[in-house]
């Protein structure tokens, strides 16, 4: 079986998920080059689209995403990975990307903080 990174311009999305605790982590996205570096590496790999470059998560930070699991959709065209997270996934300082819960309209904060992002990303987090 070979993945569709046609239907979405080159790219397939990937759901990142912790493996221990089912709790989604972050989305992004894969070309076929980070799919390769994600299976030869055992760590995941993301194309950023506004860099236009292949990315380890956690080059900056450390906290990296080490693969346990893998699943993909029935159309072959979006990936399930399934982490131990090495350490938070969101630059924001946050350990989740999704920190905020639409409640009554408006967008509230549901998540601690657990680290300064600027302590490790410097100004621009």
């Amino acid at each position: 079986m070979e993945l569709n990174f046609e239907k979405m311009g080159g790219l397939v999305p990937a759901i990142v998920q912790d493996y221990s605790t089912g709790k989604v982590l972050m989305l992004g996205f894969l070309n076929p080059e980070a799919w390769k570096k994600t299976q030869e590496t055992g760590l995941l790999h993301f194309f950023s689209r506004t860099r236009q470059k292949i990315w380890l998560k956690g080059e900056t930070s450390g906290h990296h995403l080490v693969v346990k699991e893998v699943y993909v959709d029935c159309d072959e065209d979006t990936l399930l990975f399934k982490v131990e997270p090495k350490g938070p996934v969101c630059h924001k300082g946050y350990f989740s990307c999704f920190y905020r819960k639409l409640e009554n309209e408006e967008w509230k904060v549901v998540e601690e903080k657990v680290y300064n992002p600027e302590e490790v990303y410097g100004k621009k987090a």
